[in-house]
């Protein structure tokens, strides 16, 4: 947990899951990030071998982030927090939608 745990990580690797996503997908795509934590989290999830940073040599500057091996393993991990997650809301009558 404490390579995928905090808040933003799981969310970040949910996104990339079934599809590359450039930054700004990202922080559009993310409510209530910011842009500091947002690339400090890709950053780290990149050391840790979780994302692929690409940088295509064009002006302006484009990058694209995309999943792993070793994130999309920890995509079922994920799924089944934010199933539980979920389930505590209905029970506790939170609208998630």
């Amino acid at each position: 947990m404490d390579r995928i745990g905090g808040t933003w990580k799981m969310p970040i690797l949910w996104r990339l899951k079934n599809r590359v996503m450039r930054y700004g997908e990202l922080k559009k795509d993310i409510p209530h990030i910011t842009h500091k934590m947002l690339t400090s989290q890709l950053r780290e999830l990149e050391e840790e071998g979780f994302i692929v940073r690409k940088v295509y040599p064009v002006v302006p500057p484009k990058v694209e982030y995309s999943i792993t091996e070793r994130g999309l393993s920890a995509i079922p991990i994920i799924d089944t927090i934010r199933n539980y997650g979920l389930q505590l809301m209905n029970e506790f009558g939170i609208d998630h939608k």
